[in-house]
Formats: structure tokens, sequence, C-alpha cells
């Protein structure tokens, strides 16, 4: 075990991530949601994707969505695309950072794109081309990372070969990606240990949903083995639509609640999280997971 940081980046991923699952909201309440993030001191945002609508239609809106961002100065904001076309379209739209998921499962990478993991990483230098000409920036996110909802357990060594193929690419970030919220913190930390020698200088995060009640605690031993960039989003909004039980993305405020108590200072103000959420939770209609939803802060109460 590292020393632990002082500073975590979080990157929210409701408006993408958290809405892809959910039935099609409008656009104003979008912005509404994106609004009510904002206010909480974020510094990074996944704020859609460019896939197909017909497999993905609550983020049919992206370049809509897209031509709003500017209204939000001083967040990074990023799209995730899962082919070479999806990356010409979130340029066109005018995101400066993207995100190319490549997942080390090949039943779930044919549920989710079409293509064996193989054929998906074969993309990876095109795609970096691709952006690269546009002074964009491209993180690879290796979904299914520790598990598959169709093969079971996923061999390290898929996560190893995507990793060398991306770091060998000249992709500026990755990530490692728990899918359906099923590791556990020593499975996180085996991972990052295997990975970690291969990547160099190449900043590495990591995503945790909390499906199984293990994502917070995941994510504070990624932190513990050096990973100093998590996702995360506004009530535990999201899920993977192309993976069978894949609910429940950590929290931003649980999230924020840890690292705060650990001494782990992020940019994100927890009272504004907590209201954050309530506006997703108003926007989808349902209750959301979040314990500090549910509960509050022990301070703000």
């Amino acid at each position: 075990m590292t020393e632990l940081p002082t500073h975590v980046d979080i990157r929210d991923v409701t408006l993408r991530d958290g809405l892809q699952i959910e039935d099609p909201i409008p656009l104003s309440a979008k912005l509404d949601l994106l609004a009510a993030i904002a206010a909480t001191g974020v510094r990074e945002m996944e704020a859609t994707a460019f896939v197909s609508p017909s497999k993905v239609p609550a983020l049919a809106d992206a370049a809509e969505l897209a031509a709003e961002l500017h209204n939000f100065p001083g967040i990074e904001f990023s799209a995730l695309i899962a082919s070479p076309n999806g990356a010409k379209r979130a340029i066109a739209a005018g995101l400066h950072s993207i995100e190319y998921v490549v997942s080390a499962a090949d039943s779930h990478s044919r549920a989710n794109v079409g293509r064996s993991s193989a054929e998906s990483t074969a993309l990876i230098p095109e795609i970096v081309a691709i952006a690269h000409d546009s002074d964009v920036t491209v993180e690879v996110i290796i979904a299914t990372a520790w598990d598959c909802p169709f093969d079971g357990p996923t061999d390290p060594q898929r996560v190893v070969d995507i990793v060398t193929a991306a770091t060998g690419a000249g992709v500026d970030r990755l990530a490692i990606a728990d899918t359906i919220g099923t590791t556990t913190p020593r499975r996180v930390t085996d991972l990052i240990a295997a990975v970690r020698p291969l990547i160099g200088d190449t900043p590495l995060g990591a995503h945790f949903h909390n499906t199984r009640g293990a994502g917070v605690a995941s994510a504070y031993a990624a932190v513990s083995a050096g990973v100093t960039r998590l996702d995360a989003s506004v009530g535990g909004l999201g899920g993977c639509p192309f993976a069978p039980g894949a609910s429940g993305n950590i929290a931003t405020e649980d999230l924020v609640y840890l690292l705060r108590d650990s001494g782990i200072h992020t940019d994100v103000d927890l009272d504004a999280a907590i209201a954050a959420a309530r506006v997703a939770q108003h926007a989808v209609g349902h209750e959301l997971p979040s314990s500090l939803l549910r509960a509050g802060d022990r301070i703000l109460g």
C-alpha cells in the first residue's frame, strides 16, 4: 500500500453513464441536472456519448447537449465513443476529450459494440490518430476489467494486453472499470499492481459500481494503491444497458464523504452534491441508491 494521496479528482459521469439505462429525459431536464452538478465544484464531467441512438436512446441528443457545454466554463467535458465514427462525431460537436471503451471480455464486447475485444483493441491507434489530429485527448476505458456478466471472471492478462496496446498507441489516459459491480478491494489492488508497471507516466483512473455494496470500498482500495482519478455519479445513478444487473454507480456524495473523512480533498462540495442527487432523482422519477441521499452527512445533517 502506498501513502494515501492528499487529493483525488472525481469525474462526474451522471449525464452519460447515469442516464444511459434510463428512459430518455428532455434536454431541458439534462441542462438543469448539468447546472446542479456544476454547482458542486466538480472539474471533470462526462457529458454524453456519441453512440448509436437506437442502442442508447437516452443519449440520442448528444450533439444538442454538446452545443450547450460552453455555458459551463471551468469544467473539462468529455464524451464516450465506441468507434472511429463516434470519435469524429464527438470532435465535430466540439468535445476536446473523448473516452474509447474496450471491453476485456468478448461476450460483453459483442453485446456492447458488436465486435470482439481484440477487434475493438485493434481500433485504438486509428481513434488516437483521429483525436490527436484535432488536438483532442483520448482515454481508453477497459470495461469488464474484473468480471463479465456472460463470460465470468476476466483473466487479468486480457486487461494487460489492452493496456499494452493503448500505451503503445499513445493514449493520454487509461481507466479500469468494474462494469457490473462485482470486484472487491483485494482484486482491485492486484489488478492495479499488474498494470502499473506498464503505463509509465500515463494517468490511471478507475470506475466502480456499487451494485453489490463493495464499490466505495473498492474505490478506497484503488486510492490506497495510488489511483487519484475516480468516476462517480450523483445519487448513484446509472449502469450498463448491455450488462444484465449492472446498476448503481458509486454515488458522488458517498465517495466525497468517505474521502473527506479520510483526509483526502476533492473539489466537490458535499452539500451541493447531495442537492444535485435530489435533482437527478426528480429527473428520472424514482429513488436512487445513494446512502447520503437517504441518511445525510454526519456533519451537515
